[in-house]
């Protein structure tokens, strides 16, 4: 007999919150292979594979929608997905590993007192993927989005290595706190997440011209569940952060900026 898993059973073999597995199964995305009369949800292999299918084009970037599309498309074949995923996180491991090798050699040169050349500072970092971000911001905001990138490219090529890590670090406690408001099941548009969304903003704003209004703010959120860099960076923080940031976003652009 095929063995059953229960939700908890499943989030703790899986990884993925009992509450992110409720939300798959609310939207049809991974449906139990059974519901007992006592409301719990079993789960068998075909449900276990759904769910491994699931994560990895979420790693990949892709929207849940997206995901399922693709996945109850009638010409979809698990073996050929499984392979071509397979072939997209070797070219990324290339890319780690380019990383990797460039802090090697940067610890190396500062414990030798040398210097590297510039090119190989940022060997393995995607100037390509940089240009794509930009290209999006244009495309999405025209004239106004070019000139807020040249405000940020000037505003930030004054800042100093320790306004840059502050910058990042005021990020990460934002994102943090917005994660953990999110796994405490505290709603989008409470007093709470929209403080951490005022600092989110003003952090925002400090490389734009001026603080997003509320079209630009929702227009932000759009792009975080659009590209899929940021889809996966956001969802490496936490199953399903990506979306519910980008609700929060634009619940926030509406009641405070709108």
């Amino acid at each position: 007999m095929q063995m059953r898993r229960t939700v908890k059973q499943l989030a703790k073999t899986s990884g993925v919150s009992v509450r992110t597995l409720h939300h798959y199964h609310a939207i049809g995305l991974l449906v139990p292979a059974e519901v007992g009369s006592n409301g719990y949800r079993y789960y068998g292999r075909a449900q276990l594979l759904r769910l491994q299918q699931i994560l990895f084009f979420r790693e990949l970037g892709f929207e849940l929608a997206r995901i399922a599309t693709v996945l109850d498309a009638p010409g979809f074949e698990l073996k050929a997905a499984l392979l071509e995923h397979r072939s997209h996180f070797e070219e990324r491991l290339g890319q780690l590993h380019r990383l990797i090798r460039t802090i090697d050699q940067t610890v190396a040169t500062l414990d030798e007192d040398n210097a590297m050349n510039d090119h190989s500072l940022f060997d393995g970092f995607d100037a390509a993927r940089q240009a794509t971000y930009e290209a999006e911001v244009k495309r999405r905001y025209g004239a106004h989005g070019e000139r807020g990138i040249e405000h940020a490219r000037r505003s930030m090529s004054t800042w100093t290595a320790d306004d840059r890590t502050a910058f990042i670090d005021e990020l990460r406690s934002i994102e943090a706190g917005l994660a953990q408001a999110m796994a405490d099941g505290e709603p989008n548009d409470s007093p709470q997440v929209h403080a951490l969304l005022d600092r989110h903003r003003a952090w925002v704003g400090r490389s734009w011209p001026k603080p997003p209004d509320a079209a630009a703010y929702a227009g932000l959120a759009d792009m975080y569940v659009s590209h899929p860099d940021f889809v996966a960076r956001y969802e490496a923080i936490g199953a399903g952060f990506a979306d519910w940031l980008a609700s929060a976003m634009r619940d926030y652009a509406s009641s405070r900026l709108g």
